[in-house]
């Protein structure tokens, strides 16, 4: 399958303090490029967010934003952690009465010790679980879209690939009565040029510039890289640079045959190719 880099969902869940949604986008890019907003209760999953995302995603630039919001009305439900408050008091009294000049614990600083109010480190954690598995639901939905949306660029590829190989076929029949008419013209410019009949400095002539004309071999590699392409398109998977790869190759030819041209026919179509190509270039950097 054909993925593209352009992609987009979200996805939200409510749950019983509260809500949480998760929203993922991607744009084209070289390489993967990951990055997150999130709110602070959750950036101990972001690890596992990248990696669920990875897993996923081989090329672009992706952001997830996770948002939470409390619900209406609904107060946070804070228990203090009684063992560790009396251990931390415990150990309070024994800094001091070593140390008699030591400040006592601030009742900010006890409230803020990890682990002080239990419920509310349960809730915070049953959020993020809840937000983690939100976020394998919208890769799943996130990764339909990109497949949709890569299904059109392979559509879109091979109708111009189709097209140039229709180029090739008209050319190629009519290649040699194209050159024949040129060398035609040529011989006798050159007859008027030369102030002679020295048809065999004619003839040499003819041959060295037949052999600087000739795009046998241009047409062929077109032909070979067009194949190619459609190959890419058939096999699937990550094929973003390899077709970007083989839009240069073919522009290369294009030009190449643009060089040599010897008539008007063979000139439009070289740059109907190179049109098609610069078309297919656009849409091969949307491309995973």
């Amino acid at each position: 399958m054909i993925l593209s880099m352009t992609g987009y969902a979200t996805l939200a869940r409510e749950l019983p303090g509260g809500s949480v949604s998760v929203e993922l986008k991607s744009v084209n890019s070289r390489f993967l490029d990951i990055q997150f907003r999130l709110p602070e209760e959750m950036r101990p999953i972001e690890p596992a967010l990248r990696e669920l995302i990875a897993a996923k995603v081989t090329r672009g630039k992706v952001e997830c934003r996770i948002a939470t919001a409390a619900a209406a009305g609904a107060a946070p439900r804070l228990e203090l952690n009684k063992p560790l408050l009396a251990a931390l008091s415990a150990l309070d009294r024994d800094v001091r009465a070593t140390l008699p000049d030591s400040q006592p614990l601030r009742v900010g600083e006890v409230l803020n010790w990890p682990g002080m109010l239990g419920d509310d480190a349960s809730a915070a954690n049953a959020q993020r679980a809840a937000a983690l598995e939100l976020a394998g639901a919208a890769l799943k939905e996130f990764s339909s879209t990109r497949a949709r949306e890569g299904e059109k660029l392979k559509a879109m590829v091979a109708e111009r690939v189709t097209r140039m190989n229709t180029l090739l076929a008209e050319i190629q029949p009519r290649l040699a009565e194209a050159i024949a008419a040129y060398q035609e013209k040529l011989a006798a410019r050159l007859r008027e040029a030369l102030g002679s009949a020295d048809d065999e400095r004619v003839r040499q002539e003819i041959a060295l510039y037949g052999v600087k004309v000739d795009i046998t071999e241009e047409l062929n590699r077109l032909g070979a890289h067009l194949a190619e392409v459609l190959r890419v398109l058939a096999a699937g998977g990550p094929a973003g640079k390899r077709l970007d790869f083989l839009m240069q190759e073919l522009n290369r030819e294009a030009n190449t045959l643009g060089s040599k041209s010897v008539s008007k026919e063979l000139s439009d179509a070289s740059l109907e190719f190179k049109l098609l190509i610069e078309q297919i270039r656009e849409q091969v950097q949307n491309i995973e």
